[in-house]
C-alpha cells in the first residue's frame, strides 16, 4: 500500500540534536578536540568583549562554524547561513539549538576582525595540537620545514606606483582597462592599492608573477601534523629567516634534525642551525654552487631518512588549497591572512588526529 504524501507544517516539538547525529559520524571527534580547546580560551575571549552593553552572538560557535566553513570547503559567506538553517548537523556541530535563530550573513565580516585581530587562532592551533602532544601523536625530535605561496586578494590592476602617477588607466570605472606591456613593475616602485602588504612575488624564472604571502609550515615526520606556522611578506629570503624562527620558538632539550629544501644549503644557514643544536639535513645544492654540508651529516642514513619524509609537508600545503580555501584567501592584511591561514592547518591537523585516535582506540 503507498503510503500518503503527508507533509509536517507543525513545529518540530522535542527534537534531540545528538540523536540525529550517527555515533561514527567523523565530526563527533573533531567537535569533542575542538570543544576541549575552546573551553581553555576563555579569558582570551573576554579580553576582546567589553564589559558592558549588549551581549554578543558566543565566539565559540563562530569558531565552529568557521572550522566547518573550511572543513566542507564552503567559500560563500551566506552558503553557511544557509546550512545552518536547515542543516540538523550543522546546528549540532555549531551549537545551535533546533528552533535558535540563525544569523545574518555580515556577523561573520563583522567579528572575524575581532577573532583574527587578537590571536585567538594561532592561541586555538596550538591547544588542538596540546591535545595531540598529550596523545603522544608528536615527535620532538625529527621536523620538516617548507613554504608555500598564498595568492593575495588583491588584483593586479591594483598593483600601482607607489607615487601615484602614471596608473596606465584607461577609461572610467574602478575597474579600468590597463596596459602593462613595457612597463617595469616592482615591490620598490609600486604597491597594491587594494592589499598594501602584499608582494609582487613569482617562484622562479618563467614563471608567472602574482600579488601573494608566503606561507611557512614546521612539521612534525611521525605524523605529519604542523606544529608551527609562519606567514610573511613574499621575499627572497623568507623561507631561511622562517625556518629560523620556528626553530627558535620550538622548546627543545636535545638535539633536533630539521629536513629542508635545497634553498636553505647555505653557510649562513647551516650555521645558525647547528648554532640552535638542529642538524640540518638540507638538500644539498646541485646548481654548480658548493654545498655548505659535508660528511658529517650526510653520511648518516637519517638524513636520506629525513629528505624522504619531508616531502609529507606537500600533503598539508596541497589540503589548505584545495580542501581548506587557502589558495586565495578572502581577507587582506598580514595580520588577517595569518590568521585565516592559521585556521587551515588547524583544520588540517583535526582529521589525522582524529583518524590516529580512532585507530589508537
Amino acid at each position: 500500500m503507498r503510503g500518503a504524501d503527508w507533509r509536517q507544517e507543525e513545529p518540530f516539538g522535542d527534537v534531540s540534536r545528538e540523536s540525529r547525529v550517527p555515533k561514527n559520524h567523523p565530526l563527533r571527534p573533531i567537535r569533542k578536540i575542538v570543544d576541549q580547546a575552546l573551553a581553555g580560551l576563555s579569558s582570551a575571549f573576554d579580553a576582546i568583549h567589553a564589559d558592558c552593553g549588549r551581549p554578543s552572538i558566543a565566539p565559540e560557535p563562530l569558531i565552529r562554524a568557521l572550522l566547518l566553513q573550511v572543513l566542507y570547503s564552503i567559500r560563500s559567506e551566506r552558503r553557511p547561513i544557509e546550512q545552518l538553517d536547515g542543516n540538523l548537523l550543522c546546528r549540532w556541530f555549531v551549537g545551535l539549538s533546533v528552533d535558535a535563530p540563525v544569523w545574518h550573513h555580515a556577523t561573520f565580516s563583522k567579528n572575524r576582525g575581532r577573532l583574527f585581530g587578537a590571536a585567538v587562532i594561532g592561541q586555538l592551533f596550538h591547544r588542538v595540537l596540546a591535545e595531540a602532544e598529550r596523545k603522544g601523536l608528536t615527535s620532538d625530535e625529527h621536523f620538516s620545514v617548507d613554504g608555500t605561496r598564498i595568492e593575495a586578494w588583491a588584483s593586479m590592476k591594483s598593483f600601482r606606483p607607489r607615487d601615484g602617477d602614471g596608473d596606465g588607466s584607461q577609461g572610467g570605472g574602478r575597474n579600468a582597462e590597463r596596459d602593462f606591456r613595457g612597463e617595469r613593475r616592482t615591490n620598490a616602485t609600486h604597491a597594491s592599492r587594494t592589499d598594501p602588504d602584499a608582494r609582487l612575488y613569482r617562484r622562479g624564472k618563467g614563471e608567472e608573477s602574482k600579488l601573494c604571502y608566503l606561507a611557512h609550515a614546521l612539521m612534525e615526520n611521525r605524523n605529519g601534523l604542523i606544529v608551527d606556522v609562519a606567514l610573511m611578506h613574499a621575499e627572497g629570503r623568507a623561507e631561511r629567516e622562517a625556518a629560523l624562527s620556528m626553530l627558535e620558538r620550538l622548546p627543545h632539550a636535545k638535539p633536533v634534525t630539521l629536513g629542508a629544501e635545497r634553498g636553505c644549503d647555505t653557510r649562513d644557514g647551516v650555521r645558525a642551525c647547528r648554532a640552535l643544536r638542529v642538524t640540518p639535513h638540507v638538500a644539498q645544492n646541485g646548481s654548480g654552487r658548493r654545498s655548505a654540508l659535508d660528511g658529517r651529516t650526510t653520511r648518516h642514513e637519517g638524513d636520506r631518512i629525513s629528505q624522504r619524509v619531508r616531502k609529507r609537508i606537500e600533503e598539508a600545503f596541497g589540503w589548505i588549497k584545495t580542501v581548506g580555501l587557502a589558495r586565495k584567501v578572502r581577507v587582506r592584511g598580514l595580520a588577517r591572512v595569518a590568521s585565516q591561514v592559521l585556521l587551515s592547518f588547524t583544520a588540517y591537523n583535526l582529521v589525522p588526529i582524529r583518524n590516529l585516535l580512532a585507530e589508537a582506540a
